[in-house]
């Protein structure tokens, strides 16, 4: 088999396109390239889902944090707290028990005039239940970089913008979150390269891959299994993210530059790359 035609069997199997049976025998590089790069669909979709989701949700927590509303700021700095203060991959297992317990048939949800069912078998399946808890670790993460930019927002911009006639959203709107994105970005950038890393924990977490479409590890560990040599598809997936970093600095780093475009050009912040090794 060529390797053009094992891509086009295997490119895109991770989500159901393509090829079913994986190779058990004869398994070449190629082979294992194409199927542990189909498997990083599912890593990138997990990030990119769970930030652009927990970026909103973050930018809340930190204004309930900041606010003097305990109905906000307790709430707000109990989700922090206890998603800071524990370990992603245990957060993986008890919620999966979790959504375990749930009743598989769904919720009835009365509002009185209508009943809703909210489904819930969907929850023990790595791409909703996984999503959801590394929504709410980077939310947590996020939104402490938030608060601290926004307790760092500079009083002078504040009161200028009292003395323009600015009060309450249109304030926030262009003065304090414009500023708030500035000071954190940088800080930002390197919690969403973390977040494409804790990916990779999906496979160790209790929820299952559905039909076998996994992410980069499954496949990489299979094939460890299969041939006996984990030094080539484990590097493989380390060479994937690597590639994936890159992407993500690039990325960052053009909205970092937009965000600092008024600045002179010594005084705006310069991206630096500093990988989490330990939460």
């Amino acid at each position: 088999m060529s390797c053009w035609q094992t891509i086009s069997d295997y490119g895109l199997r991770s989500i159901g396109i393509g090829e079913r049976l994986l190779p058990k025998s004869d398994i070449t590089l190629c082979e294992q390239i194409v199927l542990i790069g189909s498997g990083m669909i599912w890593n990138v979709y997990f990030g990119v889902f769970a930030l652009a989701l927990g970026f909103v949700f973050a930018t809340l927590l930190a204004l309930g944090k900041a606010s003097h509303n305990k109905v906000a700021n307790l709430p707000a700095r109990a989700f922090v707290f206890l998603f800071r203060g524990s370990p992603l991959l245990i957060q993986f297992f008890c919620a999966y028990e979790l959504f375990v317990l749930l009743p598989k048939v769904g919720i009835a949800l009365d509002l009185g005039f209508v009943e809703l069912n909210a489904e819930t078998r969907w929850l023990t399946r790595a791409w909703l239940g996984a999503l959801i808890v590394l929504f709410c670790n980077t939310s947590a993460y996020a939104a402490e970089i938030f608060y601290g930019a926004l307790q760092s927002v500079p009083v002078g911009e504040v009161e200028a913008a009292n003395a323009y006639g600015m009060r309450g959203r249109k304030r926030f709107l262009r003065i304090i979150w414009p500023t708030m994105l500035r000071l954190s970005w940088p800080a930002y950038t390197n919690e969403a390269i973390f977040m494409f890393h804790a990916t990779s924990l999906v496979y160790f977490s209790g929820f299952p891959a559905w039909r076998q479409s996994g992410d980069a590890l499954y496949y990489a560990s299979y094939f460890a299994d299969k041939t006996f040599n984990p030094f080539i598809p484990y590097p493989i997936v380390a060479a994937y993210f690597i590639a994936l970093t890159f992407i993500v600095i690039l990325l960052f780093g053009v909205v970092n530059r937009y965000l600092n475009r008024h600045l002179p050009k010594d005084k705006r912040q310069s991206m630096k790359l500093k990988i989490n090794l330990m939460r």
